[in-house]
């Protein structure tokens, strides 16, 4: 069956930098878009950024815009996010998702999360 687990979530300092995984099984990664999202505490689910099947096409929010970095690795099933620069604005349930309609927040599928807490 599909799956996405997130993984390299955890507290870091402000102005500090963190690198999310998302390891992906149970289809043929190389065929799909791939997104980030997040969810802060009480606020509503964001899109972060996007990455074409090939890697070449990327697309990011304007709070991640020169601070993030979405990347993958098709050989490894893998998409990752760097952030940079971190700030508390950034504390969030980060989700790594498949093939979706970002307008209206629809992908095929969800992992369940990593924690990422900004905090000093």
């Amino acid at each position: 069956q599909v799956q996405l687990v997130e993984s390299g979530g955890g507290l870091v300092q402000p102005g500090g930098s963190l690198r999310l995984s998302c390891a992906a099984s149970g289809f043929t990664f190389s065929r799909y878009y791939m997104s980030w999202f997040r969810q802060a505490p009480g606020k509503g689910l964001e899109w972060v950024s996007k990455i074409s099947s090939d890697g070449q096409d990327k697309d990011y929010a304007d709070s991640a815009k020169g601070r993030f970095t979405i990347s993958r690795d098709n050989a490894k099933n893998t998409l990752y996010l760097q952030m940079n620069t971190l700030n508390a604005e950034d504390t969030a349930l980060y989700y790594c998702a498949s093939n979706c309609n970002v307008p209206i927040m629809t992908c095929d599928a969800w992992g369940l999360g990593t924690q990422v807490t900004v905090s000093s």
